[in-house]
């Protein structure tokens, strides 16, 4: 992927890893628009980094994806970039009933918001010979059981990712997958043992240093470590996971 004179798309860039890339994408000579549910995060957002546009849509819903695509396709027609980055973390006692829509919050934004995404700029991105970045997890590899679902969509983001590479290939699209490792953001409090936090500023040097390499899965930090300790010894990681989180699991009522 080149880092220079793209326009590009970022998913939930109102906060934490979206506008840390929306930031170091602007002051990289690239036209940014980001996207978020939260409209006054967004303008906060715009005031900071002059440079960017904003659009407010929701991830999780088909409808807003559907606006946005229509909006995004009127106004830039050279988009080239998509980065499916939104997402929600939530901890869960699987012990205890959900009522079932907070239940699939976490399937609708992180899972079948980035697939809709796809679908709706394919086209373009095809059309303009683009890149698609999807922001799985290094817990595609290793789940964290506090949070099983937000695991799960991860796994499932990785899946999907490795067959849109292959299908896209063939159509001049490039398919990226960023797997981060826990960073610093306001995404969910996560297990201090045995975990290393990194900043946002640090995810983003990896990653754009990885970029330029032209590397499609890029796993900073311990998410290599994450999927080198799933093939080497899986019930040890898995373990240690369950024992670090077990207190992040919500107590039943």
């Amino acid at each position: 992927m080149k880092l220079q004179g793209n326009t590009i798309l970022i998913t939930g860039g109102s906060g934490g890893i979206g506008l840390a890339f929306a930031k170091r994408f602007v002051a990289g000579g690239n036209e940014v628009i980001i996207t978020g549910r939260n409209a006054d995060k967004l303008a906060a957002a715009a005031k900071e980094t002059p440079a960017l546009k904003t659009i407010r849509s929701d991830a999780g819903d088909a409808g807003a994806i559907t606006a946005l695509a229509a909006e995004v396709k009127e106004k830039y027609p050279k988009l080239n970039v998509l980065f499916n980055n939104a997402g929600v973390m939530q901890f869960r006692n699987l012990a205890v009933a959900e009522d079932f829509e907070s239940l699939t919050t976490e399937l609708d934004i992180n899972l079948a918001g980035p697939i809709r995404l796809v679908s709706a700029f394919v086209g373009l991105l095809k059309a303009n010979k683009g890149t698609i970045i999807n922001v799985s997890s290094g817990l595609a590899f290793v789940p964290l059981p506090a949070a099983p679902v937000y695991c799960a969509t991860k796994a499932a983001m990785h899946s999907y990712t490795l067959s849109l590479r292959e299908q896209l290939a063939d159509h001049g699209v490039e398919v990226i997958e960023l797997m981060p490792p826990a960073v610093k953001t306001d995404l969910a409090a996560l297990p201090e043992e045995g975990v290393k936090v990194i900043t946002t500023d640090v995810l983003v040097d990896a990653t754009m240093k990885a970029l330029a390499k032209g590397q499609v899965e890029i796993r900073p930090g311990q998410a290599n470590g994450l999927r080198f300790m799933n093939r080497m010894a899986p019930g040890f990681i898995h373990k240690q996971l369950a024992k670090g989180s077990k207190g992040l699991i919500p107590t039943a009522e």
